[in-house]
């Protein structure tokens, strides 16, 4: 796909981060089966359902604009999701790991706080009211995450650093 105005490149962020969203949809269970901290597996499988209503709005966006909602690979949300999937892979489950995966998770949050900030204005732009709507319905969401990843964080860190102790 060529991007040569403002209107290509929404698409194009659009087709990108409904990938990255579909990717995380796969990784959120993979994340909660790897904690031992029973509201940290809330949280992601909490976001699990809430990441399925993100490409439930990708979905109506795309239909508002009268495209396909077809993904484009997000190669940086698989470097994130690939980053996690290493830490439960080669590290021991406990405390420390809940903290790394906070981390990462919180690495996830803040790439679709940028692409979604970034879709919010270009929407608004382009005079896409609705979408404007959803896409930031979504921003809010994710920001709100990341703060409960950050509450959690605050406990659980603490609990990573007396396991070291």
């Amino acid at each position: 796909m060529s991007i040569s105005n403002l209107a290509d490149l929404f698409i194009y962020e659009l087709r990108d981060i409904l990938d990255a969203e579909r990717q995380i949809t796969k990784a959120l269970p993979k994340m909660a089966k790897a904690v031992d901290n029973e509201d940290l597996r809330a949280a992601f499988q909490e976001h699990q359902q809430v990441t399925e209503q993100h490409v439930e709005r990708l979905q109506r966006v795309f239909e508002g604009i009268n495209k396909v909602a077809r993904g484009k690979h997000c190669a940086g949300m698989e470097g994130l999701l690939t980053e996690g999937e290493q830490l439960i892979k080669e590290e021991e489950r406990g405390a420390t790991l809940d903290a790394a995966l906070i981390s990462a998770a919180q690495k996830v949050e803040h790439y679709e706080i940028a692409a979604y900030g970034s879709l919010v204005t270009y929407a608004q732009l382009l005079g896409r009211n609705e979408a404007v709507d959803l896409l930031n319905a979504t921003l809010n969401e994710e920001k709100e995450t990341d703060r409960k990843l950050t509450a959690l964080a605050s406990s659980l860190n603490l609990a990573a650093a007396e396991q070291a102790a």
